[in-house]
């Protein structure tokens, strides 16, 4: 028996297969979160900062997507007002969607 037959002995064995996707689907869904509202206040401070914005600028992002706040840093590679959102990297994060923003 050669090295990697011998090694295929020692593999992990799923006997239950699906059971740890539903476990971490269930587990997501429990975790999610209701979307904050902004005041007024945090709109315009949201607004002002995003105007400052230019591509290739660092920034720190908190955001809601899926029942979520994500916080990521990233430069930023696209930025569209007529659309209303910014692209980091291959995210693409909606204006309406972002709860603070911060560069870097």
């Amino acid at each position: 028996m050669n090295n990697i037959q011998r090694a295929k002995q020692f593999l992990p064995f799923d006997a239950m297969k699906g059971l740890t996707e539903a476990l971490r689907e269930r587990d997501e869904r429990r975790t999610r979160v209701e979307r904050r509202e902004l005041d007024e206040g945090e709109k315009e401070r949201i607004s002002a900062e995003l105007c400052r914005i230019a591509r290739g600028d660092e920034v720190e992002i908190c955001f809601y997507s899926s029942g979520h706040y994500l916080t990521l840093s990233a430069s930023v590679t696209d930025l569209d007002p007529t659309y209303r959102y910014l692209r980091l990297g291959s995210e693409r994060i909606y204006f309406s969607d972002i709860y603070s923003i911060r560069r870097m």
